[in-house]
Formats: structure tokens, sequence, C-alpha cells
């Protein structure tokens, strides 16, 4: 059985409907119908082996068949209206989280990717670090609350020459996009002592959206720079040439070498290649969108996403970037 820890977006339910078509049983579950709409059940009875169960809306779920779980998008807990005070809401959604999460880590199968390791990989300044082991190269960066070294560092880069941005771009309510560093907007640094707030070098050339899943590697080529918006290509992609394209086999081999790092199994990886050449490198979501690139460029992405979890389920092969790290982390 594959087990889809994600609520109901394009792409898992793309990727379901692939292993359902290959006659693969398949259960998603949306970790927002926690626990106000779902029950967890961890029955250990004497002498025999604990039953995993959940019901979600749509039935029960034995989890003991699981041989391979997808940790794809995943939603806050939703608690019971019931539940008035804001501080037993907490303890509601603190409660519901030591249950399920320690049921979903005690299953006996493989993680695309593990919960623990893909959380971390979230945390940039942690990425970078990998990165720069493994010989990837950073745009230099300043991370900091401090108004007077975030002014220090734009008078070094050169006003539209720096760019900032937020550590989580994207939420269910808002947006925040790469911007550049106007004259007008120095008047407004000493709202950076409220959060920190990441500084970086305007890198220009073309961006490489990388999907990696397993061992395989899709890259493509976005090129936003004569778009309205070369900044950010997120913003622009519907405007962006969009190509496959090969990467050198260094970089390649650096980036896998990130992924298992990390401990990921599945990554999407910002790259920006300089007019030189210089492949240099944004970030690695763990949950990173894939539609975009393959509905612009054919690569089989969800095709090999589907393969991947599939091959797992027949446990014909081990989920190599996730097994070394996950031994580091326990």
């Amino acid at each position: 059985m594959i087990l889809v820890v994600a609520y109901d977006e394009d792409h898992a339910l793309g990727v379901i409907r692939r292993l359902e078509a290959a006659g693969r049983e398949v259960v998603r579950i949306d970790l927002a119908d926690f626990p106000a709409r779902g029950a967890i059940t961890i029955d250990y009875a004497a002498g025999g082996e604990p039953a995993h169960l959940l019901t979600p809306p749509t039935g029960h779920v034995r989890l003991d068949r699981c041989r391979v779980a997808w940790w794809r998008r995943v939603r806050p807990f939703t608690v019971d209206r019931a539940v008035g005070a804001p501080r037993d809401q907490l303890f509601a959604a603190g409660e519901t989280g030591q249950a399920l999460h320690g049921l979903l880590h005690s299953l006996d199968c493989t993680w695309v990717n593990p919960p623990a390791l893909d959380s971390m990989a979230h945390h940039k300044p942690y990425q970078w670090a990998v990165a720069r082991r493994v010989g990837l190269t950073l745009p230099r960066t300043l991370v900091t609350n401090e108004p007077e070294r975030a002014r220090r560092f734009i008078g070094e880069v050169g006003v539209g020459r720096t760019v900032f941005k937020a550590f989580v771009a994207a939420t269910e309510d808002a947006w925040r996009e790469t911007r550049l560093v106007k004259a007008e907007y120095l008047d407004r640094l000493d709202a950076v002592r409220l959060a920190p707030v990441i500084f970086q070098e305007f890198v220009p050339g073309a961006d490489l959206r990388v999907t990696v899943v397993g061992d395989r590697v899709f890259a493509a080529e976005i090129d936003a720079s004569a778009t309205s918006y070369p900044v950010d290509m997120r913003m622009v992609v519907g405007e962006a040439t969009v190509k496959p394209v090969a990467l050198p086999a260094s970089v390649t081999r650096a980036l896998l070498r990130l992924m298992r790092a990390l401990g990921l199994v599945y990554g999407a990886v910002d790259l920006r290649r300089r007019p030189d050449g210089q492949y240099v490198f944004f970030e690695v979501n763990p949950a990173g969108q894939w539609l975009f690139v393959e509905e612009r460029t054919g690569l089989p992405i969800t095709a090999e996403v589907a393969s991947l979890l599939s091959r797992l389920d027949d446990r014909g092969e081990p989920a190599e970037a996730a097994r070394p790290a996950a031994g580091r982390a326990a």
C-alpha cells in the first residue's frame, strides 16, 4: 500500500491517478482533517502487534501494510470549534501532533521524503551550509534583523544590485516575491528589526528549475531576462522561455550529493546560470512544484514520481538519498 500525505492539490492527485491506473492501492490523508474531522487510534493489544488506524472523512485506513509513504504537502491540524480557548486549541493541536506524527514515524516503510529530514531541509541556512560543503556556489548573502548591517551590505553590493526575500515566500494567504532594493526602500530599513530578512547579491542570467526524483534529474531553463519581471521568474513564468536542458555533469553530481546529504529523495532545486556559465545555487524545496515545468517542456516528472513510489512499494530498491542521512539524524 502507498500512503500519500497531502491535501487535494494537482501534483498529488496527478500522481495518485497514475498509481491507481497501474493497479496500485493508494490511500491519501490530509493532516488538516485531524482531529476535528478524523480519528487516530494506536492500539497496543496484549501480546500482539500494534494496530495503527486512521479514520479520515473517507473511511477507516489501516496503515500496517504501508510499504512506502509520500510526504507531499501538508496543512495544519484543524481543532474542533468546541475547543474555545486559544490555550486549549494549542493544547489539542499539540496532542494531535504528538499522536499522529508519532504514528507516522513508527511505520515500517520508506518515506519520500522522511518527514523529519524534510522539515530540516526546509530551513535555508541549513541548505546553504550543506550546499557549500558539496561544492555548490552561493550568491553573496546576508540574513539579519539588524538595520545597520543591512545598510552596510546594501552599500557594499549596491542599490539596484541587491535583492531581498522572505524565508517562506508562499503561504495559503500570501505571496512574497523577491524584490530589488531601490533607493526609496532605504528609509524603511528600520523595519528589518521586526524579523530576519534575506539580502542577496542579484545574480543576472537564466533560471533553472531542477527536479530531482531519486537518482533522476530533470532540468529546465526558465529565461525571464526579457520579461516584465526578471528578478523573480515565478512571477512571469508565462512570459518566460522555458525549455529542457542538460546540466554539466559536475553540477548534476553536486546536486545529487546535496540531496543525499540532506536525506531527501525528492526536491525541486532553483539555480541561476550567469552569463559567464557559472551555476549559482539558491535553494532546494523538498515539496516544490513541477507541473509548470512539465507542461511547458514535456519532461516526464509526474510519471517518474509515480514510478519511484511503485518501485519502493515493490521493495525493489531502497530510497538511497534518505537512508544514510536518516541514520545520522537518529
